[in-house]
C-alpha cells in the first residue's frame, strides 16, 4: 500500500518561509510524477507544483519564483521550499504521486496533507 507523509507545515509571518517534506513508501510500482497541491477554506484543491523523475518542473503562476519543488536524493522524498510566503498562500499542502505512471496520469496517490498559515 502506498503511503505519503507530509511534514514541516506551521505557522509564519508574511515574507517567512518554510520547507514542506514528504516522504513516500510501499510503492508496487514506480512513480515518475510527484508534485504538492494546497486547498484553502472555500476554495477547490489546486495543483501548485509537480517535478517528474528527469527534473523536469511545473509551477502555478501564483507561486512561480517563490516556490522550488525538488526530490531526495532516494527519489522517495518530496520537498517544497516556500519563500516571500503570502497570507493567501495559507492552506492545506497535499503531497501527491503517479503511482505507476508519468505525469500524463491523474494523480492517484495523496498524503494526509498539512496546515501552512501565514498571517499579515
Amino acid at each position: 500500500q502506498v503511503q505519503l507523509v507530509e511534514s514541516g507545515g506551521g505557522s509564519v509571518q508574511a515574507g517567512g518561509s518554510l520547507r514542506l517534506s514528504c516522504v513516500a513508501s510501499g510503492y508496487t510500482y514506480s512513480s515518475y510524477c510527484k508534485g504538492w497541491f494546497r486547498q484553502a477554506p472555500g476554495k477547490e484543491r489546486e495543483e501548485v507544483a509537480r517535478i517528474e523523475t528527469d527534473g523536469d518542473t511545473t509551477y502555478a503562476d501564483s507561486v512561480k519564483g517563490r516556490f522550488i519543488i525538488s526530490l531526495g536524493n532516494a527519489k522517495n522524498t518530496l520537498y517544497l521550499q516556500m519563500n516571500s510566503l503570502q497570507p493567501e498562500d495559507t492552506a492545506v499542502y497535499y503531497c501527491a504521486a503517479v503511482v505507476g505512471g508519468y505525469c500524463d496520469r491523474p494523480f492517484n496517490s495523496w498524503g494526509q496533507g498539512t496546515q501552512v498559515t501565514v498571517s499579515s
